[in-house]
């Protein structure tokens, strides 16, 4: 069997945009102090690239400066009794802690957004439940009311794809923007630079996103006749 996958325009999915405002609301409801959390922390580890950026320039900067400072030390005991490595050492340590917090971020936010999936996947199979639990026996035998079904029963599971996939793009979008306002400091005309990089990804990324969640949606008919031939057999 083939499917071909009507792949829908492109008005039509930046209208699904529409979703996320309650989408947001419901993992919101779900748990408010996990939503709190993962955001709080990803907002850090968002952050987090762009000091690690700066403190690299800083230490250019200063092994730089030591470089072409006269009557600079010649021997490594000379240029610890001089004292003129005592910046350089703790912005290399603040390196070093950025890159640890930078590891510590990635394992944590983990942990909580797993957490926070399975909250919202438990709240919102209960809300299915609850709400099919208060409909009619026939309403069961209509088709298109069990392909419905079918796909609000794997959206439930996939909510944390969905989930990390939007916090993941909220992270992105700050670390972009805080190197554009860098750029914009010291070498704005790189920001075409950066836009140009960008855009190829996008649009490949919402194209075959697309693809994918058409195709899916399309064969949820099958995929139930499937799932009941496999339970009566």
């Amino acid at each position: 069997m083939s499917f071909t996958p009507n792949v829908r325009s492109l008005k039509e999915r930046f209208s699904a945009l529409r979703t996320l405002k309650p989408f947001i609301a419901m993992v919101w409801r779900a748990s408010p102090s996990l939503m709190t959390t993962s955001v709080s922390l990803r907002l850090v580890r968002a952050l987090v690239p762009v000091l690690a950026l700066y403190v690299g320039k800083l230490i250019i900067d200063d092994v730089v400066q030591l470089v072409q400072m006269p009557n600079r030390p010649s021997t490594l005991e000379g240029w610890l009794a001089s004292g003129h490595l005592e910046w350089l050492a703790m912005l290399l340590g603040a390196e070093f802690v950025l890159a640890v917090l930078s590891d510590i971020l990635i394992r944590v936010v983990s942990l909580v957004d797993g957490l926070l999936s399975e909250t919202v996947t438990n709240a919102s199979s209960v809300s299915l439940m609850e709400h099919a639990a208060s409909l009619d026996l026939e309403d069961f035998e209509d088709a298109e009311f069990q392909d419905q079904l079918e796909r609000a029963r794997r959206q439930t599971s996939g909510r944390l794809t969905l989930m990390a996939q939007l916090l993941a793009q909220g992270q992105a979008l700050v670390t972009v923007a805080s190197f554009a306002a860098g750029l914009l400091v010291y070498a704005p005309w790189l920001i075409v630079l950066l836009l140009v990089a960008l855009l190829p990804v996008f649009l490949g990324e919402q194209h075959f996103s697309a693809q994918a969640y058409t195709a899916d949606f399309g064969r949820t008919p099958e995929r139930r006749e499937l799932d009941y031939v496999r339970q009566t057999m």
